[in-house]
């Protein structure tokens, strides 16, 4: 099989004209795109779906998701006013963690979490 020993001028020819400002296009997006890291782009997830709301365990950490037009099953209670987790890992979310309410409906720390 014969090898050539160089490629051909066309091969090795620099880009011309729109070529060369496509590529230099596609580089800047790229660049902008790594050095923002998608920024104003960051995916949230809901606690509940709509027309849900989320309710919390009874002493203990754990939520279910309850129809708006149920209460919430036995052993659940709706979040106090103004706590209430709306995404996955927002400040509510986190707080429930390692808090709870016992059966007076008072908040208490559970147990083994701090």
């Amino acid at each position: 099989m014969y090898i050539p020993c160089r490629a051909s001028r066309t091969a090795i020819a620099p880009r011309t004209g729109r070529a060369r400002i496509a590529a230099a296009a596609l580089a800047s997006a790229v660049a902008v795109v790594a050095g923002t890291g998608c920024a104003g782009f960051e995916y949230q997830e809901d606690i509940c779906s709509a027309g849900e709301y989320p309710a919390l365990s009874v002493g203990a950490t754990g939520s279910v998701c309850v129809s708006s037009k149920e209460a919430p099953p036995a052993g659940f209670v709706k979040y106090p006013q103004g706590k209430v987790p709306q995404q996955v890992d927002d400040k509510w979310d986190l707080y429930w963690d390692t808090h709870t309410l016992d059966e007076d409906g008072k908040v208490i720390d559970v147990p083994g979490t701090n």
